[in-house]
């Protein structure tokens, strides 16, 4: 008999579920869930210790991640707010996905993925009989420790975040004040930036310097840029083509969540006059 005792009801019928999910239903009669003096206790078959290490492993990876990482947030790093936590949580689960560039390899260790099941499966083959909460407590502090690296990059990422997005918003509050000299623009981004008018005619660079509003680089000096994203705030077009062979990159998406719906983006070779080259990259990019 495999007994495990908990100090949460929320635990011990969590980790019971996902037990007996595991189990063909003549046998989850005999997996039982008891209460005695606040201490909650499951109880089943020596047999069942591989369908145990399994479920541990689930429930750790599971509900406690998502409990333990809030927790951490709260005690260790002071958020309290709901909102920042679920933000936090939700750029916490892209680094673990591998979906923010860099961040997971940076802190990717294959012996961190070790540590969980190695301490499941001792604790099982060890113990016929242990206590949940004692088990994290002494067992799980490497775990609990990779969890809080976790959150200071997932941390740092939404102060990045929120950074970005005040900076945005400024511009786009500077945006709305400012009169237009253009109504429309082409600004074509191959090897160097290149801004045309509505009839296609080159403005000279030494026409962009002029227009150029001050303020953005005395205000801005390290984000705005001084070749295509200040230009564009001081000209204001109603509306700006952009021409590009890759439509992903930051400048781009920073140009699009500054100026919204005046933005249109086009491949490179759509540019009246675009060569071969640029035409067969673009066509390229798009297979790809």
């Amino acid at each position: 008999m495999i007994e495990i005792t908990f100090q949460s009801k929320n635990d011990a019928v969590s980790l019971f579920k996902i037990i007996k999910q595991q189990l063909p239903e003549e046998e989850q009669e005999k997996i039982l869930l008891g209460e005695d003096r606040y201490i909650f206790t499951i109880t089943l078959p020596n047999y069942c210790d591989r369908v145990l290490t399994d479920g541990l492993c689930r429930f750790i990876y599971g509900p406690k991640k998502d409990d333990w990482f809030i927790n951490v947030l709260k005690q260790r790093f002071y958020y309290e707010d709901p909102e920042e936590q679920q933000q936090i949580t939700y750029i916490f689960y892209s680094i673990l996905e591998g979906t923010r560039k860099g961040l997971k390899s940076f802190l990717s260790n294959p012996e961190d993925e070790k540590i969980v099941p190695e301490a499941v499966g001792q604790m099982v083959v060890e113990n016929a009989c242990f206590s949940f909460d004692s088990f994290v407590q002494f067992r799980l502090r490497p775990y609990l420790k990779l969890l809080e690296n976790y959150a200071e990059i997932a941390i740092d990422e939404y102060k990045m975040e929120q950074e970005y997005q005040m900076f945005v918003q400024t511009l786009r509050d500077f945006l709305s004040r400012q009169p237009s000299s253009y109504s429309c623009i082409h600004a074509v981004f191959a090897d160097e930036i290149t801004f045309y008018t509505g009839q296609f005619i080159p403005i000279k660079k030494n026409e962009l310097i002029k227009m150029i509003d001050r303020r953005l680089l005395i205000n801005h000096p390290v984000y705005v840029d001084s070749v295509s994203i200040a230009p564009l705030l001081s000209i204001a077009p109603e509306s700006i083509y952009v021409y590009t062979k890759d439509r992903d990159q930051p400048l781009i998406r920073t140009i699009q969540n500054i100026f919204e719906e005046r933005v249109v983006i086009k491949n490179l070779s759509e540019f009246p006059g675009s060569t071969t080259a640029d035409r067969q990259t673009s066509a390229a990019n798009d297979t790809n």
